[in-house]
């Protein structure tokens, strides 16, 4: 028989359950504030909720800030509330916190009725949107797996959302969160979101668009628009039908938006994105030695990391003319790589080539790979002339073919090279750097970190000590074989090809005009090698230019972006300005670390400058570089010189305009392997047609403000005489001691 609880029982019972409930609710109170007080794990303290830790991707901006790319570990880039689109905001909270705009981080009514969904077998999260940015930004380990360790980390997230929404308003802390969600696909943040996925901006999101993004909150590789494109329809179409529900769509409108299809236009995400590859990757090793060497350090003392710390760097670069560049280059390439493949067929170009062969297989990535495997030099040599699955690099795209490593060798020693600079002489400012033909195969850069010889693009620097030494571009002699003694060395007595030499007497001007040998060493005989090369240093030649005579034919190397630098002196009047890449760099919150003042300084007079450009000018007109005229219809005031290297192993063309001087080299990754006829390997036919590429597309778009005017002429008297009449009538009336002089 039962005994019956007396009333003194039930409130002894009653009693006991109260103190157990109130006891607990203190207990669970004094844990939380333990949580709170980081006893069960350190917690992000005040300034760290002020400023919050996100790897944040650093922006790379041209100079009317268009981006360029980005350097990131994740390409996160941060937006405000007003850049992103309404339809994301409402398909968020429609989807994850219908009660975020009302609760003050955690929303208890909707994690008890999670917990009984999860106790009866209905899994849900619970996790309001303040919830979850928490975890993305503070989690070190993200969500553990471990029961009781993601119990831990719930309650901490609890602390952290509530100091969050004491810190924070509503627009701000749902920015945050889109701003550091991840969207797969190297997407971190709406911003990178909607490029990569949709090749737009986030305040541009459609309905369809954005809850294609917010539905990948349940899973981003389940419901990848990518890899599952059925499965991410019927999710979006789900948080359209939440949308609905939350009374931000009508039902006509969900009708129609649900019956579209993804309308994706994915470009996948890697840190070559984007223009100017190469640039970029010398921006990047620039600024972390210019951080260095100025010590410029976060607030805390530790250094910038360009990957994490989301800078922004505002360059020098016009994105139009850096597209028209690379543009040009594409173009221009596949035609000559099939003049140069024509031009070997049947013959063998690796015949006594084998050393270059053999330092192409070491340099390889494939080969130290190999060794670092501990192979021996037999087992590698076996390995580089067994088949293999490999990717190649083609003008028609990338091949996946079986082929030896030793073929894939030979095939990229004859693959020939590009690169190309542009900058405005006035300012410094480079518009456009082209470092390669392929980032993504071939990572060295070619317009600063590589030079080559420069062959007849040097024959300028002559010119202009010889106009500054008393010489009219009207002087004329005689197109003669001439020897150059120098002490302690052998006398240097260069060739001219009997086919381009023209006979008789030539002026100066004709004489660079069509790159006369001969004459350009009778000038060095006259003005003397220490004079050219002092020249050629000042106007900004950082590599070593020997005083030799054959320095005079540019049997020297000199990379693109010095000699650019070196040819705008001409243009600018005799001023050499440091070429110049960066404008500031800012960091996350706007706060300018750095900018940049080109070092200016004159090198030579402002009339010789006038007079040479003239003279480079003739070249485009009437010399070597006239294709630019007949062939390519370029008319506007252009000077110019092409040069080309012994054995057709480098071709270049160097161009001035008021607004604009550039360079372009073309050759193969080693001097031994080159074109065989002059014809074809030769400046005019491997540089200059890329340059007119890039020109035509320039002078096409007028927003640029390219001016197609000529050079302004000295304000000052002339005492250069370059009209040849004048010059004619005057050498008739010599006097005596013009004849003891030599003039």
């Amino acid at each position: 028989m039962k005994q019956q609880l007396t009333q003194s029982d039930i409130k002894r019972y009653n009693f006991t359950l109260w103190k157990l409930l109130i006891g607990g609710i203190i207990l669970f109170s004094l844990f939380i504030a333990g949580v709170g007080f980081g006893i069960f794990g350190t917690l992000p303290s005040f300034r760290d909720i002020e400023h919050p830790k996100s790897n944040q991707a650093t922006e790379i901006l041209s100079e009317d800030s268009r981006p360029l790319g980005n350097y990131f570990v994740q390409n996160r880039s941060n937006i405000t509330y007003p850049e992103i689109s309404q339809n994301v905001i409402d398909a968020l909270i429609a989807t994850e916190d219908t009660r975020f705009m009302t609760h003050s981080g955690i929303d208890f009514k909707r994690t008890f009725t999670i917990f009984f969904y999860n106790l009866v077998g209905k899994r849900q999260g619970g996790s309001t949107i303040t919830q979850q940015l928490a975890l993305n930004l503070f989690s070190e380990e993200a969500r553990q797996r471990n029961f009781f360790k993601r119990l831990m980390q719930k309650f901490q997230e609890w602390v952290i959302a509530v100091k969050l929404e004491r810190n924070y308003t509503k627009e701000e802390i749902i920015t945050m969160y889109l701003n550091t969600v991840d969207f797969g696909n190297q997407a971190y943040g709406i911003k990178s979101a909607a490029r990569i996925y949709f090749n737009t901006t986030p305040d541009k999101l459609s309905y369809t668009e954005a809850a294609t993004l917010v539905g990948l909150q349940k899973g981003i590789t389940r419901y990848s628009p990518t890899r599952n494109p059925e499965r991410s329809r019927e999710r979006r179409n789900t948080v359209l039908a939440m949308m609905v529900k939350a009374g931000k769509l009508t039902d006509e409108q969900f009708q129609v938006e649900q019956a579209k299809p993804l309308g994706l236009k994915f470009r996948s995400a890697t840190v070559s994105d984007g223009v100017a590859p190469y640039f970029r990757a010398v921006l990047k090793s620039d600024i972390k030695r210019i951080f260095q060497e100025r010590s410029i350090l976060k607030a805390d003392g530790t250094p910038y990391d360009l990957d994490r710390d989301g800078l922004k760097i505002v360059t020098t670069i016009n994105y139009d003319m850096q597209v028209y560049a690379e543009e040009a280059q594409r173009e221009y390439m596949k035609t000559l790589q099939q003049q140069f493949n024509r031009s070997w067929r049947g013959k063998n170009p690796f015949k006594g080539n084998q050393t270059q062969l053999l330092q192409g297989v070491k340099r390889s990535e494939r080969y130290k790979a190999l060794q670092l495997e501990g192979k021996s030099e037999e087992e590698i040599m076996k390995d580089f002339n067994t088949p293999t699955r490999m990717n190649i690099f083609t003008w028609k795209g990338d091949v996946d073919t079986l082929m030896k490593p030793m073929d894939s060798v030979k095939y990229y020693k004859m693959l020939l090279r590009n690169a190309m600079m542009a900058m405005d002489p006035k300012t410094g400012h480079i518009k456009a750097w082209v470092g390669g033909i392929n980032f993504q195969h071939f990572k060295y850069d070619q317009v600063k970190m590589g030079s080559r010889q420069v062959g007849s693009t040097a024959k300028p620097f002559t010119y202009a000590v010889a106009i500054e030494n008393g010489y009219s571009p009207c002087y004329t002699v005689a197109n003669e074989p001439v020897t150059i003694e120098t002490p302690g060395s052998a006398p240097w007595t260069p060739r001219s090809s009997p086919s381009s030499t023209i006979p008789g007497m030539v002026t100066l001007q004709t004489a660079l005009a069509n790159s006369q040998n001969y004459i350009t060493a009778f000038l060095m005989k006259q003005v003397g090698p220490t004079a050219v090369a002092t020249l050629a240093k000042k106007m900004g030649i950082s590599t070593d230019v020997p005083a030799y005579p054959s320095i005079s034919l540019g049997v020297f190397d000199a990379s693109i972006y010095d000699m650019v630098g070196a040819y705008s002196v001409f243009a600018n009047k005799g001023v050499w300005t440091e070429p110049t890449y960066i404008l500031r760099i800012e960091d996350k919150n706007g706060v300018v670390l750095y900018n940049k003042t080109p070092q200016v300084k004159v090198v030579m007079n402002e009339e010789v400058a006038y007079v040479m450009t003239r003279m480079l000018q003739g070249v485009v007109n009437k010399g070597t570089g006239s294709r630019l005229r007949y062939k390519y219809g370029i008319n506007a005031p252009t000077g110019g010189k092409t040069g080309t290297t012994q054995n057709n192993s480098d071709g270049w063309f160097m161009s001035i305009t008021p607004d604009l001087v550039a360079g372009v080299w073309t050759g193969c990754e080693d001097r031994a392997f080159h074109f065989i006829s002059t014809r074809e390997g030769e400046g005019a036919n491997t540089a200059l047609p890329i340059y007119a590429g890039f020109m035509k597309r320039v002078y096409a778009n007028p927003s640029l403000k390219i001016s197609k005017g000529d050079f302004e002429a000295p304000t000052t008297p002339r005492t250069i005489e370059y009209d040849c009449n004048q010059y004619q009538q005057q050498e008739q009336g010599k006097t005596e001691l013009d004849e003891k002089l030599g003039f």
